[in-house]
């Protein structure tokens, strides 16, 4: 048997003689386990259902990023920014602008360009951008202090699938989609980069000091992990 079936869902075993560890893999919506030849199709139910909530959520995940929208930009589309909802309003305006009153998310814009969606995604992310500029960098500088180090650079950035980065001289990047998570996620990432002025590694020593100063850091990482991909223009 290829197959093994789960609670409400199916995972696929792909043997192979070279393998001499145990993996699982969710791919396209699908659960895969690989596993060495040699192992017993009793002993492969057993891994799966020690990892039935994992596989399930990992799945979950999936279903809901699949069913994710293109936005469109227009009126009453929501957006996220500092992990609330707005719905966007657009107005016509002498000049191009952004800002945020109680839940709306209001773009200004010129009658030429009321109903042209690429204009608006451009100003979106250009505000987007510019926060993320000035309230990165405030961050970083007061974190920063506390943890005793000093970047030599703050640079926001488009990443496609990370959310920061430290080079090997202190230099710090941010992707400047950060700004539509909750402020501790941003904390936490401005926090992760820091840290590894001290530690250019994922070391325990490294993850101790992020944890003298972010506590909840496992469990923000994690969010990160689940719901990155929704922070998306």
């Amino acid at each position: 048997m290829n197959f093994i079936h789960g609670d409400n869902f199916t995972v696929e075993i792909v043997r192979s003689p070279k393998r001499k560890s145990v993996a699982i893999k969710i791919s396209k919506g699908k659960a895969f386990i690989h596993v060495p030849s040699y192992l017993t199709h009793s002993s492969i139910e057993s891994i799966i259902a020690r990892k039935q909530p994992w596989i399930k959520a990992k799945l979950a995940i999936q279903e809901n990023l699949s069913s994710l929208k293109p936005k469109q930009f227009i009126e009453g589309e929501t957006f996220l920014y500092f992990g609330k909802i707005y719905t966007l309003k657009i107005i016509l305006g002498s000049r191009s602008s952004v800002s945020i009153e109680n839940d709306k998310l209001i773009v200004a814009i010129k009658e030429l360009y009321l109903k042209d969606a690429n204009a608006i995604k451009k100003l979106l992310k250009q505000w987007y951008r510019k926060e993320a500029e000035i309230i990165l960098k405030e961050k970083t500088e007061y974190y920063a202090k506390i943890i005793d180090v000093k970047p030599t650079s703050i640079t926001i950035k488009t990443f496609k699938s990370r959310w920061g980065s430290c080079n090997i001289n202190a230099g710090i990047q941010y992707n400047w989609k950060i700004m539509m998570a909750p402020e501790s996620i941003m904390n936490y990432l401005v926090i992760h980069e820091l840290c590894h002025i001290h530690h250019h590694n994922h070391s325990p020593s490294y993850w101790q000091t992020v944890a003298k100063y972010c506590s909840q850091y496992k469990e923000q990482g994690k969010w990160l992990k689940q719901n990155g991909a929704y922070l998306e223009l």
